[in-house]
């Protein structure tokens, strides 16, 4: 009984915990701002506009298209200051994680320019791959791979531009991270694949072993 009780009152304290969480910021879907479960990214209106992606062999593994409230949950994600959106969009990809059970041994995202970083004030790709790493079970090297080049947008170039873009535009900036290692790189969506094959090169060359790549959304 001795040995139990401890473990009663832990559990009480997370219960309380959460429910002073539900009170103080109470769950609300990603998208449209509703009330749901903590449990729940989207209200039901917009989780039915969520299609999941069909993945190929040699694309990025996406959890779902990029579309309908995922895209809107993203951008908010992205451009509207909501770094509180990333524990429920990390959610999405733990259980892509688990769907697809990567064998990797280090989780790296991909980065941001320092500049944006600092107008952004944190990397979307960053919170995602903490929520990965968690569920894998493996480290989180937040820092090994560096944008150097400050490049425009991807979001506004064609494919072509897009690969020209991204050309030699990181590097690892501490090899022995990846080095030997399988390592799994997450974004938030991905487009032509440019910027996830930059970064691939990047780690391929300092030594890592092998590189998957997982996103939250495929565009096109």
């Amino acid at each position: 009984m001795s040995l139990r009780l401890p473990f009663f009152l832990a559990s009480l304290l997370s219960l309380a915990a959460r429910a002073l969480l539900d009170t103080l910021s109470p769950p609300a879907c990603a998208a449209c701002d509703a009330p749901v479960l903590r449990a729940r990214v989207f209200c039901p209106s917009c989780a039915a506009t969520v299609l999941r992606a069909e993945n190929l062999p040699g694309e990025p593994l996406a959890f779902a298209a990029f579309g309908g409230a995922l895209a809107v949950a993203l951008r908010r994600f992205k451009y509207e200051e909501r770094p509180d959106l990333g524990r429920p969009l990390g959610h999405l990809l733990r259980r892509l994680v688990r769907e697809q059970a990567p064998a990797v041994d280090v989780v790296v995202p991909v980065p941001l320019h320092p500049r944006r970083l600092v107008e952004r004030g944190y990397n979307q790709a960053a919170l995602l791959a903490r929520a990965a790493a968690g569920e894998l079970g493996v480290p989180l090297a937040a820092r090994a791979l560096v944008r150097h080049r400050d490049t425009p947008k991807q979001a506004h170039l064609g494919r072509a531009e897009r690969l020209v873009n991204v050309e030699q535009a990181f590097f690892v900036r501490a090899p022995r991270a990846v080095r030997g290692l399988r390592v799994l790189l997450v974004d938030d969506v991905a487009t032509t694949g440019a910027t996830f094959e930059a970064c691939r090169g990047a780690l391929l060359r300092a030594g890592a072993r092998e590189v998957v790549a997982f996103c939250l959304a495929r565009a096109g």
